[in-house]
């Protein structure tokens, strides 16, 4: 048996075949798994669970199938979707986490997160971050009507991208400095995450000791899921 990890599908109505080849993972390596853990940015946005997105009902459905057949599944926000919330949550089946967990993965302790805290040397987005992360902030933006939610949610991703593209892709990467301490506070040498789209498996010492940091891919043109067993961790990229 194997526990599965994805990141970043950024899943939204103008995107089918990123749609389809979900719920073709969901239906196929998914239900062979021991449990499954989304690490963020399954969705392109999220403005309040109340949106009623036909995507986001079929999406909720197919999760909560997933986890009815007997396959757990947990969530840790993104920056995309950080305002997923309990509703969606109880419709889906899917048990929501804090933004950093330590699991203990057949005798391997393994840290997991979305990775945009990693993102230290964007001194921009960690203040934009810790801004939208205020509960009183979050709570006056879903108490807004729906379609002033979607305007400002148009707003802010336009903006977001036209910040990223003047910023080198060094300061959009992780911080190395900051990935080592994250390890050693919590004791690990696996760390799993996504947020930065560079799928690549890098060596590197934590703890006096080999370590290794595990980056998802996103679901662009092809899958990324991270397989954990009992004999190996492994990068697995397929196709929708």
């Amino acid at each position: 048996m194997a526990t599965l990890f994805i990141a970043d599908l950024h899943l939204c109505t103008e995107e089918p075949a990123i749609t389809a080849g979900f719920l073709r993972f969901l239906a196929g390596d998914a239900r062979k798994a021991d449990a499954l853990y989304i690490l963020g940015d399954l969705f392109e946005a999220w403005i309040g669970d109340d949106d009623p997105n036909p995507l986001h009902h079929e999406m909720a459905a197919a999760i909560k199938s997933l986890a009815d057949s007997g396959v757990p599944c947990f969530f840790i926000h993104g920056n995309r979707d950080f305002l997923l919330g309990k509703r969606f949550a109880r419709e889906s089946g899917m048990t929501l986490l804090p933004e950093e967990k330590v699991l203990d993965l057949y005798g391997r302790k393994v840290l997991i997160m979305h990775g945009d805290t990693l993102c230290t040397d964007d001194a921009g987005y960690q203040a934009f971050r810790a801004k939208v992360h205020q509960p009183w902030l979050q709570k006056l933006f879903l108490a807004l009507p729906l379609f002033v939610r979607q305007r400002i949610a148009a707003k802010m991703r336009a903006n977001s991208k036209a910040a990223n593209s003047s910023k080198s892709l060094e300061i959009m990467d992780v911080n190395p400095q900051a990935v080592v301490a994250e390890m050693e506070k919590d004791q690990v040498q696996w760390l799993i995450h996504g947020h930065t789209h560079r799928p690549a498996v890098h060596e590197l010492t934590a703890n006096s000791q080999p370590a290794f940091r595990v980056v998802l891919g996103a679901w662009h043109t092809e899958g990324s899921m991270v397989k954990v067993t009992a004999d190996d961790v492994e990068l697995i990229a397929f196709a929708f």
